[in-house]
């Protein structure tokens, strides 16, 4: 009678020792998701207002091509026949060869809308984030093109190297939950 009383004992005992484990063990690994979730509770921004088109975007991202992408303000652009953010500046003729066009890659796409007016559009895929659409929209234009990191595609270094080469200090991190920084219309 003792022994089974004993032995009854012990089976309480390592029982309740196993659930103790569990409970342990369910509550690291939801510790564990917890912590993973709040590393990304923060995002990188650029700041169009303080960027300076440096170009350090495309070569200091740890990814090849950079996350950041140019973007197009649609309130803001004129949709100009003559848009320099797609034009370079010194061409010959107004023809839509690559020799006139400013993107390295073709990533802008010009379709016409109706006289005078074409639009613009960015293919995100083939923008590598140099800033030469963008510098030339600053510079001759009315600046409806500037620079985002796409979120979907920045892996969220902890120190981002785009931020640490900027230097204009236009990179910041931010709530995950707050909105891209649009180009506002002067």
């Amino acid at each position: 009678m003792g022994d089974e009383k004993a032995e009854e004992g012990r089976r309480s005992l390592l029982a309740g020792g196993l659930r103790l484990l569990a409970l342990f063990g369910v509550g690291g690994a939801l510790g564990a998701l917890a912590e993973r979730g709040s590393a990304h509770e923060t995002v990188w921004q650029i700041d169009p207002e303080r960027c300076i088109k440096c170009d350090k975007c495309v070569t200091a991202c740890v990814l090849t091509p950079s996350a950041v992408k140019c973007v197009h303000s649609y309130a803001v652009c004129g949709y100009c026949d003559l848009c320099f953010g797609y034009f370079n500046d010194q061409r010959s003729g107004n023809g839509t060869g690559a020799e006139n066009q400013r993107c390295p890659t073709d990533a802008i796409h010009r379709t016409y809308v109706e006289d005078p007016y074409y639009q613009y559009i960015i293919d995100e895929d083939r923008c590598i984030g140099c800033a030469i659409c963008v510098k030339g929209c600053t510079t001759f234009g009315n600046g409806s093109l500037y620079l985002q990191i796409r979120h979907n595609l920045c892996v969220n270094c902890n120190q981002c190297a785009i931020a640490t080469a900027c230097p204009a200090g236009a990179i910041s991190r931010v709530p995950a939950d707050t909105p891209y920084l649009l180009k506002n219309p002067e």
